[in-house]
């Protein structure tokens, strides 16, 4: 399966991800993004040897949506660089369990990420390898018991969309990791990378793309 072009240049390649495919390989050895995309960048430029495609930015395998990745090592730089001082702005849509007491909200939280497992938790801060995870979220719609949450990461921390809205105590829908007390196994996890703005590596402009969530549950109840 082709992720859909959503933007091309000889800098820049901007795809929808679909849902359950890693970012790039893992143990289990299925079929990856970078894998994906590089294959077909050689079949569509008849590309000899190597086709070079930097990972600026990463998606937990369940999630889909947006992804920019870059075409030159100086276009991968660059997007590293403006992740690196926030200018890098990205924006994901959420549905949650539970409606929120506060319309909008910051959360700012200190994670621990345990790779064995492969989870992430809230500790206090001060505590060794922890990482400051700071995010917003605005309510956009809530009904049936499920919130409609458009997130904005400060910080790109592993898990941390999911942990930190778990923590404060609206577990998202799907979410067999950090919610399999609320969630019924085989259900999708509903955050979706919506949007993503920053300045083009080269020309500088500011560019700003965005990805329709899936006709699926339970996002068609917000439509």
């Amino acid at each position: 399966m082709i992720p859909k072009v959503i933007y091309e240049d000889n800098h820049l390649l901007v795809v929808e991800k679909p849902v359950n495919i890693p970012v790039q390989e893992d143990n289990t050895k299925d079929s990856d993004m970078l894998g994906i995309l590089k294959q077909d960048l050689k079949r569509r430029y008849n590309k000899p040897g190597e086709v070079y495609l930097g990972l600026v930015h990463r998606l937990d395998r369940p999630v889909g949506g947006i992804m920019v990745f870059a075409k030159t090592s100086k276009a991968a730089s660059r997007l590293s660089e403006q992740i690196r001082t926030r200018e890098f702005k990205k924006s994901y849509l959420a549905v949650v369990r539970g409606i929120p007491s506060a319309r909008s909200c910051t959360l700012r939280d200190y994670l621990l990420k345990d790779s064995a497992k492969n989870m992430v938790s809230v500790v206090r801060e001060g505590t060794r390898d922890s990482k400051e995870a700071i995010l917003d979220y605005e309510v956009l719609d809530s009904k049936e018991g499920l919130s409609l949450l458009q997130v904005k990461l400060h910080t790109g921390r592993p898990h941390q969309i999911r942990v930190q809205l778990s923590h404060a105590g609206y577990v998202l829908y799907g979410d067999q990791r950090y919610g399999p007390d609320v969630n019924e196994p085989g259900q999708q996890i509903a955050l979706w990378s919506h949007s993503v703005t920053f300045a083009h590596p080269i020309k500088k402009e500011e560019m700003t793309f965005i990805c329709s969530t899936p006709k699926t549950e339970p996002w068609i109840r917000f439509r």
